[in-house]
């Protein structure tokens, strides 16, 4: 059995549990009597992406539908709250439209902000990138299963856990260290003061990545989270003009 084969099977063993695989290269357990899916890509492969490699916990194994090719072409992480309002539908929208044209888009597939981005991209762009926290074989949210489908045929759908394994909460603030490290930087476009993607801008900012983020209008709860990131030092949006240059191959070295 190949060492790729051996990775992938614990990870399947083992439900994507980081540190359980870890456990099991270390101690070269024995390989496990389970049926493995067949597209996946492991840390000791070629086609790895890059990318992940230099966060501090890398994944052992990527399953994945779709096609992987999209992760060799320049791309965008946006992301933002599940309870979008109108103007961040709106911002996410004109957003990504702006970015989809040149880049693919990633998101975190969730309600909100992650479909409108998917959406966007598969309406106008030239691909874009989900990562998930389960397994392929279950539709989480069941909201956004008409993207869900075309992305598993056209586009692509990233996930560390192994089919069977359930949307369990501690996989999402996981699942966001491969949603920043994908990206060549990210995209915020609505976030409160307590939005769980403030931890996708800190594992972005663990990276060195440049972070934009929309600004919102005074008080206005939903956006609370941005502003306080402008007030920080994240780069503010002020047109997509700007954002598209930001973005472009001549004016962004991408990491």
């Amino acid at each position: 059995m190949q060492y790729r084969e051996v990775i992938a099977n614990y990870a399947t063993y083992y439900q994507g549990d980081w540190n359980a695989i870890a456990r099991a290269i270390q101690k070269k357990e024995a390989v496990h009597s389970i049926d493995v899916q067949p597209n996946y890509v492991t840390i000791v492969d070629d086609w790895y992406p890059k990318q992940f490699m230099k966060l501090r916990f890398p994944p052992w194994c990527i399953f994945y539908q779709g096609d992987l090719r999209l992760l060799q072409k320049d791309a965008v992480t946006i992301v933002g709250s599940r309870r979008v309002s109108d103007y961040g539908k709106q911002a996410t929208k004109r957003c990504a439209l702006a970015l989809c044209k040149e880049h693919v888009l990633i998101s975190g597939l969730a309600r909100g902000v992650d479909g409108l981005v998917h959406e966007t991209a598969i309406a106008h762009g030239i691909g874009t990138i989900g990562v998930i926290g389960c397994g392929l074989d279950i539709l989480y949210p069941v909201a956004n299963q008409e993207i869900r489908t075309l992305m598993n045929e056209k586009h692509l759908v990233l996930s560390e856990y192994p089919n069977g394994t359930k949307p369990l909460a501690y996989h999402f603030p996981w699942r966001n260290r491969m949603l920043a490290a994908l990206g060549s930087g990210l995209v915020v476009t609505q976030a409160s003061l307590k939005s769980g993607t403030m931890g996708t801008v800190n594992e972005a900012l663990a990276l060195s990545k440049e972070i934009y983020v929309v600004p919102w209008p005074l008080d206005d709860e939903h956006g609370l989270g941005c502003n306080k990131l402008i007030e920080q030092g994240a780069n503010i949006i002020c047109n997509t003009n700007e954002l598209t240059y930001a973005f472009s191959k001549n004016n962004f070295t991408t990491t």
